[in-house]
């Protein structure tokens, strides 16, 4: 079993990639962050925990995109919302 079966790991790296958030902010590294935990948490449960490291990296990035979309839909732009200029950076 390799390093990236254990759940620690990933915790860690969920740990480490959420003060990359709070420190570089814009919703990225919180996506990344989120997949890191449900990954973690996946293999604590035992789900996925004999898992090549190819497919544990795969299972990684949909989760993380997933977590993503997610995050986008709640706390992005609302529907309808547009930004409005009333002036220019020129004048």
């Amino acid at each position: 079993m390799g390093w990236f079966n254990e759940w620690w790991v990933w915790m860690t790296a969920a740990l480490v990639l959420a003060i990359a958030e709070v420190l570089i902010p814009g919703w990225i590294f919180f996506g990344f962050a989120v997949g890191a935990f449900f990954m973690g948490a996946m293999i604590w449960l035992g789900i996925g925990a004999g898992l090549s490291l190819a497919w544990s990296l795969v299972i990684f990035a949909v989760l993380s995109l997933i977590a993503y979309i997610i995050m986008r839909q709640m706390f992005g732009i609302r529907r309808g919302q547009v930004k409005l200029w009333d002036r220019d950076i020129n004048d």
